[in-house]
């Protein structure tokens, strides 16, 4: 909530609190890693919109470790259901928000659409890439990422006016771009 209203010192502050509490458990448990590999995420996004790229990074590499030990599907009814899959795309977003484009890619190159239970995560899943291939002016790789994206929820590449701007340079560059023809094509007869 603090980081909707732009009060970012204040979830940065409350968030590592929040951390150091979790982190002082011993993280015995599976439970225990996920939970603190999700407050890590979160004060690694909740830094990354404060400005700070130092602290955005060492977050997101501590969650990186901690989530190694977790299973790649989390059990039923965890509080936290973070998986290591999870915490990488947590880290493509942060780092290509950090403007980090490559290392966003190198975070995300092994992650596929099946490692993550919702439609809302793997359209994540292909519109962070595609963020980052578009940054890295790889107009092919931009565009079948935002075909997966729309395959897994419509509305994420419809309905989000920084994905339907990337759509829109894409379907403005010469017409041989594979894909691009019909991903303009779904997102404008939707919208």
């Amino acid at each position: 909530m603090l980081r909707h209203q732009d009060r970012h010192g204040e979830a940065r502050r409350l968030m590592t609190t929040a951390a150091a509490d979790v982190e002082a458990t011993g993280l015995r448990t599976d439970a225990a890693a996920a939970a603190y590999a999700q407050t890590l995420c979160t004060l690694a996004y909740t830094a990354a919109r404060g400005g700070q790229r130092a602290e955005t990074l060492a977050m997101v590499e501590e969650a990186r470790r901690s989530a190694r030990r977790l299973p790649g599907t989390p059990p039923p009814g965890r509080l936290f259901p973070i998986s290591p899959a999870a915490v990488d795309l947590y880290a493509v977003g942060v780092h290509w928000g950090a403007r980090r484009r490559g290392t966003a890619l190198e975070a995300g190159k092994d992650l596929r659409p099946e490692q993550f239970p919702t439609a809302e995560r793997k359209a994540g899943l292909g519109t962070d890439m595609a963020r980052a291939w578009w940054a890295w002016n790889r107009p092919e790789q931009t565009a079948r990422a935002l075909l997966d994206a729309h395959r897994a929820s419509p509305g994420e590449v419809r309905d989000r006016p920084a994905v339907r701007s990337i759509v829109n340079e894409l379907a403005e560059r010469p017409p041989h771009t594979i894909g691009v023809r019909a991903l303009r094509a779904a997102v404008v007869s939707a919208g």
